[in-house]
């Protein structure tokens, strides 16, 4: 299942004239060095009671006030689970957020975004959608490692299947691929 970009996630593709630019680029500054020598260098501890200042961590977007595209009714948005990671592998992470309809009974199917969020936005917004509730899947062994989103889905085999009851269980693998995030199933996954 593959769905739409984003600003926040799309790569720019390279070209063959990038290349000869970063080409033209990398001799240049090669050039330059050989000419240009730096003096000698004394290197120099930071003064007792100071630390070296480095630049903050990214924060993942956090799931309080997500607008997440599920229709509950009368009942609220639960956020089951949510893992964090740099998904398109800029540096910035993203939220993975399994949420369904806080239904008082029943077993209400689960969906799975993705959230981002802007540097100059006040709060983060839905950029994919990895299950939808639609398909009547429950989400069990959830993790982001490595760029990768991992679940294990519960399903049904026909529309005639109790709620309560998932008959099917289905591992699942999504990647960012730079324009979409592409679902396939694990090497050693089984169905029952």
């Amino acid at each position: 299942m593959q769905h739409s970009a984003v600003p926040e996630l799309a790569h720019a593709h390279t070209r063959p004239i990038h290349w000869v630019a970063t080409a033209t680029a990398v001799a240049g500054v090669v050039a330059l060095s050989s000419v240009l020598q730096p003096g000698s260098a004394k290197a120099a501890q930071p003064a007792a009671g100071t630390q070296p200042k480095s630049a903050p961590a990214a924060t993942a977007p956090s799931t309080t006030g997500v607008d997440f595209p599920l229709e509950c009714g009368p009942v609220k948005v639960l956020v089951q689970k949510k893992a964090s990671g740099d998904l398109d592998g800029d540096g910035i992470p993203e939220t993975v957020a399994v949420v369904h309809c806080d239904a008082p009974m029943g077993t209400p199917p689960d969906a799975v975004y993705v959230l981002t969020q802007a540097a100059e936005a006040t709060r983060p917004r839905v950029v994919a959608t990895l299950v939808d509730p639609k398909d009547r899947l429950t989400v069990t062994d959830f993790a982001v490692r490595a760029g990768t989103v991992t679940a294990t889905l519960l399903g049904y085999s026909t529309s005639d299947v109790p709620s309560c009851c998932p008959d099917v269980k289905t591992a699942a693998k999504w990647q960012w691929n730079g324009n979409a995030f592409v679902r396939s199933t694990p090497a050693a996954a089984h169905s029952v």
